[in-house]
């Protein structure tokens, strides 16, 4: 009893002590108003361009809108569509459709930070604002841009210019620990609840959604670890649904205005509006780079305009704000009934693809209804390694399950490897010198990533350094970060065997029966359910359907994935091992038995192993070596750690 109460009084002095100094932090209704009256007083009203089209770039992407809406008819809409792999190509779509808006850009995102390309695109929309186009950007609280002195100058930048934070805890942009704290102590639903929701609509014409935030290991710029993830940019009618919803987001009361938060208030009353810091460009000549590509037509042409698919109707599936209310409406939240509904549609295959396969009660009862049909639809899921994953208390838990998801759901899981061989990245951009030559005895230790240019690496595994030299930040990867048990190193990737730049994956995205296609912001998982905000592009046309799972078979191919399959059963107690590892599986904690029931395997062909096959083929033990349950990781104590999470994390599940 006396640990509890213990524990209770830590538990509300940390509260308290987050109480009192937020409350000694926050401004009164009328400093709010001072602060404002500033940032709108210092706002500029010139315009740079008197045009019409406010000077906007031309650009054969931007016009596959107009192209779109001309082929148009109320009864059948037409759209293009194009799949954004590569993260280098994704930055160059979003910097030459900020050029060429003519009347307006919003944008909403769950991260944005101020490295290279967040900065980048930052200096991109100020430029557009200056120009006469109508810029707002929306930034979830949490993963805002952590610092005052922009936000307070953005804050007072242009009349053209509109910076909005989601949801702000303590009514403040920048938490320090404390605020954390007491967050989660005092409010931890609203806490969690997080617009995850991720928009680039120009015009209200032509939009980009999908995994990416505003941060570099999302565009493959980072120097230590990068996201292979996924966009899908659609140009047509269904633009204005896009345009909808944000405006929803907008209007929301948790969207509260940057100057109006009490550190950027504090900042504006202090010190008035700052001048926007000069950028200090860790590699200056890649944004150089970037920058004149994104103006090239020809660029643009080759990259997105040839490839675009030419498609019908195309739904934007999003939460509202609503969905963060306390009695909230069946249409407040589509994102995840309509998604099921999919999932529950499919009569061959599902092909799934999430970086955290986390599954919720419902999620799970969906799977095994779908498993009792005759015959079942195939689901084959791509997810993260414990090597790749960003978040290892999420693969923890996906750890946990896999005999369920095995065994009762029939899954064929295929997990990401740190370093694919094969993956739509720009193998040379993430280290500009070349890949290092190695002598063929410095051993696996030395290696890094290999494509197909050879090997790129290696780069420090404890502090991160880019190819000149000069050190990254260390960057909060996750999103899941509202608990206690994500900040710190349990929120970062783990250590390696090898040191090198490491990929992991996080892109959300699925296709139903080949013939539907599903790019979005939803994990699957219990908190894109119950607390985020999610949004998805579906898509019905076969071709673009086909293209995506292509593009999700190539993540799961042997050089770029491992598979999971049962492991060979032992010659004696096997049955026993299953039903003392089952039962160990469905205690909610002291999960300590041991041996899993599966475990990776690396494809190793030969003469008599031509082709991969799946793990029910009698040929797989024989074409598959077994490489353990976390291949790459260098274990010692994070295997022991990893464990623990196993054991007693059972309770996290809702909230991972």
């Amino acid at each position: 009893m006396n640990r509890r109460v213990l524990a209770f009084t830590a538990r509300c002095a940390v509260l308290c002590v987050a109480l009192l100094a937020s409350g000694c932090a926050s401004l009164s209704d009328r400093q709010r108003d001072r602060a404002a009256g500033i940032a709108a007083g210092a706002r500029s009203t010139v315009v740079a361009c008197t045009q019409a089209d406010a000077c906007a770039l031309s650009s054969p992407l931007y016009d596959l809108a107009g192209q779109a809406r001309a082929e148009s008819t109320a009864a059948a809409p037409r759209h293009y569509a194009v799949m954004l792999d590569k993260g280098s190509d994704a930055l160059l779509a979003r910097l030459n459709l900020i050029r060429s808006a003519r009347q307006s850009i919003d944008l909403q995102t769950y991260i944005f930070d101020k490295d290279d390309s967040a900065r980048l695109v930052l200096d991109e929309l100020l430029t557009a604002a200056r120009r006469g186009v109508k810029v707002r950007v929306l930034i979830d609280q949490l993963s805002a841009i952590a610092d005052l002195e922009i936000l307070a100058a953005l804050s007072g930048s242009h009349e053209n210019f509109a910076i909005r934070i989601y949801n702000p805890s303590f009514g403040k942009a920048k938490l320090n620990y404390l605020d954390y704290a007491g967050s989660v102590l005092c409010c931890f639903r609203r806490f969690n609840q997080r617009m995850h929701t991720k928009l680039l609509l120009v015009d209200d014409r032509i939009g980009i959604s999908g995994g990416r935030n505003y941060q570099d290991d999302y565009f493959d710029w980072d120097a230590e670890y990068n996201f292979r993830d996924r966009d899908v940019l659609v140009a047509g009618p269904e633009a204005a649904s896009m345009a909808v919803n944000f405006q929803a987001f907008w209007d929301a009361r948790r969207s509260v205005p940057a100057e109006r938060l009490n550190d950027v208030g504090r900042t504006l009353l202090d010190e008035g509006v700052p001048a926007m810091p000069v950028p200090r460009y860790l590699r200056p000549e890649r944004v150089q780079a970037a920058s004149a590509q994104a103006s090239d037509p020809q660029v643009m042409e080759q990259l997105f305009v040839e490839p675009a698919f030419k498609v019908g109707a195309v739904r934007y599936i999003a939460d509202l704000p609503q969905k963060h209310r306390r009695e909230r409406r069946d249409h407040d939240a589509p994102a995840a009934p309509e998604l099921e509904a999919l999932i529950r549609s499919a009569q061959k295959e599902v092909l799934l693809q999430t970086p955290y396969l986390v599954m919720s009660k419902q999620a799970q009862t969906m799977f095994r209804d779908m498993r009792k049909r005759q015959p079942p639809p195939q689901v084959v899921v791509s997810t993260n390694s414990l090597a790749a994953t960003d978040n290892p208390i999420v693969y923890s838990m996906s750890f946990k399950y896999k005999r369920r998801y095995l065994r009762e759901f029939g899954f064929q899981i295929h997990e990401y490897k740190p370093f694919p061989e094969d993956a739509p990245v720009d193998y040379a951009a993430l280290m500009p010198d070349g890949p290092p030559v190695s002598s063929p005895d410095e051993g696996a230790g030395r290696s890094g990533i290999r494509g197909p240019s050879g090997s790129i690496g290696p780069s420090s595994g404890g502090t991160s350094s880019d190819a000149g030299g000069e050190n990254t930040r260390r960057l909060q990867r996750t999103e899941s970060r509202p608990s206690f048990f994500s900040s710190g190193a349990a929120a970062e990737p783990l250590p390696l065997k090898r040191a090198g730049v490491r990929m992991g994956l996080h892109a959300k995205s699925m296709v139903i029966d080949g013939e539907i296609a599903v790019i979005g912001t939803h994990n699957f998982d219990p908190r894109s359910e119950n607390y985020n905000t999610e949004a998805a592009v579906v898509i019905d046309d076969t071709a673009f359907a086909q293209a995506l799972a292509g593009s999700i078979r190539r993540d799961m191919s042997p050089e770029n994935a491992w598979t999971i399959a049962p492991r060979a059963k032992p010659p004696v107690f096997s049955g026993l091992d299953y039903s003392l590892g089952k039962v160990s599986e469905a205690l909610p904690i002291f999960d300590i038995w041991p041996w899993r029931y599966a475990t990776s395997y690396e494809f190793r062909p030969g003469p008599e192993c031509p082709l991969p096959v799946g793990p029910k083929d009698p040929a797989f033990h024989r074409c598959y070596v077994s490489v353990g349950d976390f291949p790459e990781v260098d274990v010692g104590p994070k295997w022991l750690y990893t464990r623990v999470l196993t054991a007693f994390g059972a309770g996290l599940v809702p909230i991972l």
